[in-house]
């Protein structure tokens, strides 16, 4: 299968070309034509599978052709709401990308920063407007936007949105949309309250699911340091000594640990910079350049700064500190193993998130092999779990509509 084989018209294709993608992902193999067809959504999809392209690509389409067809008025026709900035940013570079030889205006829109620019943006006139919620009500508020011309909508990483509490705006948001309008729902879980969420929005859809709820993506291969809470930080420096990783983006639970951890890596060499929300647009926006660019090695980061962190040859994720919300772990170890590339998944577990690791294993169906007779091995806190030891390194590469993701890979096998 390849783009030129879901119908995309050329301009689309000649972007893509561009881009350098020649084969869509599954998700965007299984939704670019429910779209065309200008039927509801409803995707299960796990991140990194490619679903920005998925809807992106399609409703650039449709709304050239609307336009083809004779309507030039200059009005927001299509929303994609997103919960954090990066997402937002992310998915606005995507249109970009894909809409490169269209006539097509975007624009994206947040908080943290001046709505000056935005406002004027507004003015000016716009296609299609990317934005998190809470930017998004407060310029509605203050009437410089209207939701009044929407045929499109799409609502993503709608299980991130119940996870920060936006639900209520977004319900607010619903609220304020033409009944008449195509809805494109996505979310990597499927908890009860988003079910109801769905259930509300859709209609009639057609269900897009690329993996089962919850799991985590097989390719990843992941492992398991038990460590004492005052020894993870010389585990982390330990393990960053491999100057085969590239490049690695570990979580921490808090913006201050974040900083701290950046901080002691940089203090032992290791070029490292943290991004969180309390972090100024800009610093956050300079953190994910230098990252991107290769000038910082590592990026420290909490779960909510890092929801739309999209890089290529993502190689490694450190969870620090485990997450105390077990989907939260799907999210996390999904930065890596992007669009069908391999990646590794370390995570060190204390004496206090034992239950954390309970949790997460149920969720993922899985035991997670531990990795045993490291430097700062707890040996009593194995139980009965599997070990495992590293193999010799391979090379992951893969290219597709997801991007490029390639890199040295640390094998992990059970013993």
């Amino acid at each position: 299968m390849s783009f030129n084989n879901l119908q995309l018209i050329e301009p689309v294709l000649k972007a893509l070309s561009h881009e350098g993608y020649t084969t869509p992902t599954p998700v965007q193999e299984q939704s670019i034509p429910i779209i065309l067809q200008q039927k509801d959504l409803l995707g299960c999809a796990q991140t990194g599978t490619g679903k920005t392209a998925a809807f992106a690509l399609p409703l650039l389409q449709l709304l050239h052709l609307q336009k083809q067809e004779g309507e030039q008025r200059r009005a927001i026709k299509a929303l994609i709401l997103v919960p954090t900035r990066e997402l937002a940013i992310q998915v606005g570079e995507s249109f970009q990308a894909y809409g490169k030889y269209l006539s097509l205006r975007h624009l994206v829109i947040f908080g943290g920063v001046s709505s000056f620019g935005q406002v004027k943006a507004l003015r000016q006139g716009v296609d299609i407007l990317v934005a998190t919620p809470g930017r998004l009500l407060d310029l509605m508020n203050q009437r410089h936007l209207s939701l009044q011309d929407i045929k499109f909508f799409v609502l993503d990483e709608a299980d991130r949105m119940l996870d920060m509490g936006f639900i209520h705006d977004v319900r607010r948001i619903i609220s304020k949309l033409p009944s008449q309008r195509q809805t494109l729902f996505f979310s990597a879980t499927m908890p009860p309250e988003i079910q109801k969420l769905s259930a509300m929005l859709l209609r009639q859809p057609v269900k897009v699911e690329v993996t089962p709820t919850a799991t985590t993506v097989e390719i990843i291969q992941q492992s398991l340091y038990y460590v004492e809470k005052h020894n993870k930080r010389s585990l982390l420096i330990h393990l960053l000594k491999d100057e085969s990783i590239k490049t690695a983006l570990v979580f921490a639970r808090t913006k201050h640990g974040a900083d701290r951890i950046a901080r002691d890596l940089a203090k032992a060499g290791i070029r490292s910079e943290a991004i969180h929300g309390n972090k100024s647009q800009n610093a956050r926006q300079s953190a994910l350049h230098n990252f991107k660019t290769g000038k910082t090695r590592v990026l420290v980061a909490t779960d909510i700064a890092a929801r739309g962190i999209d890089i290529d040859d993502m190689g490694h994720v450190f969870n620090y500190e485990l997450p105390e919300i077990p989907e939260t772990y799907v999210h996390r170890i999904g930065r890596t193993g992007r669009a069908g590339a391999g990646g590794v998944a370390i995570s060190f577990c204390d004496y206090e998130e034992k239950m954390y690791l309970k949790d997460i294993q149920k969720l993922i169906n899985k035991t997670v092999p531990v990795v045993k007779g490291h430097a700062f091995d707890v040996p009593l806190m194995h139980g009965n779990e599997h070990s495992s030891s590293q193999t010799t390194p391979v090379s992951s590469a893969g290219r597709s509509g997801g991007g490029k993701r390639k890199g040295r890979v640390f094998m992990q096998q059970r013993a």
